[in-house]
């Protein structure tokens, strides 16, 4: 009898293990399908340049609990209003929260529309802010514990975004991202302005050093700006031998998830 079971209790461990690993159960909690989630109608009329919709991939805790939330930004290729063009990219963010096991985290994937009868789309403070708002009223979310990354033009969007509102953060880091909102080469006016914001808080930028969409120089300036104001938690990395595609190795290895979750807001 005792052989019995401990060759049924065997199969069973190997068939959870087996389950685990092909992704067929959570680990840690955390989700890698998204679900669609919609701004009510009294924030769209808030809103210029967003898609109504927008992705959660949702995360398991114990109930009554608060998570912590990533945002993700999504580059140039994401814009329109087909959420499947941003799927993947928040997914690797996901895919790299569930890889170094951070602890489950609400992950958030907004899109910006290309064309509104405002104009082009693009990242504003003043969208975003009221996407956050619907966030924090719908989701259980830990507001000492607010991330935000994004890819090139979402890199901008997090400069731009934590450049006017920097007490929503615990963490931001910008990849590849651009400083101007007329395109990836521009920078902004209120460089300075932007930087004495974000001295206030952690801020960890990526970039390549061969990128020829949106040189390196933008976020060494940055960061640069940042410093002389003051903040003393600005880092920077620039990977010699990547260009614009240096967020598929800051999204992939462990280096920008140890930090970001090592952070939160007094």
């Amino acid at each position: 009898m005792k052989r019995v079971c401990l060759t049924r209790c065997s199969g069973i461990r190997r068939f959870l293990l087996l389950l685990l690993l092909s992704g067929l159960a959570p680990a840690w909690g955390q989700k890698e399908v998204p679900v669609v989630r919609t701004l009510d109608k009294e924030r769209q009329g808030r809103t210029l340049f967003l898609n109504p919709d927008f992705l959660l991939f949702p995360a398991e805790a114990k109930k009554g609990s608060q998570l912590p939330v990533l945002i993700y930004l999504h580059g140039g290729g994401g814009v329109g209003d087909d959420l499947g063009k941003i799927r993947g990219q928040a997914r690797r963010v996901v895919s790299g929260i569930r890889k170094f096991r951070k602890e489950p985290c609400l992950v958030v994937a907004p899109q910006c529309l290309r064309d509104t009868p405002k104009g082009r789309g693009t990242w504003t403070p003043e969208d975003l802010d009221v996407f956050l708002e619907h966030v924090k009223a719908t989701l259980p979310v830990d507001e000492k514990r607010i991330y935000l990354t994004g890819n090139s033009m979402g890199g901008y969007g997090c400069w731009v975004w934590g450049g006017h509102r920097p007490g929503h953060f615990a963490a931001i880091a910008p990849v590849v991202g651009g400083i101007g909102r007329g395109g990836p080469k521009a920078v902004t006016e209120d460089l300075a302005k932007w930087a004495a914001n974000l001295a206030r808080v952690p801020v960890y930028a990526f970039a390549g050093a061969r990128d020829r969409v949106v040189p390196a120089e933008r976020s060494e300036r940055m960061i640069a700006a940042i410093r002389k104001s003051g903040g003393k938690l600005a880092r920077l990395k620039v990977y010699p031998n990547e260009g614009h595609g240096a967020g598929q190795i800051v999204f992939s290895t462990t280096e920008m998830y140890d930090w970001m979750f090592s952070q939160k807001r007094d």
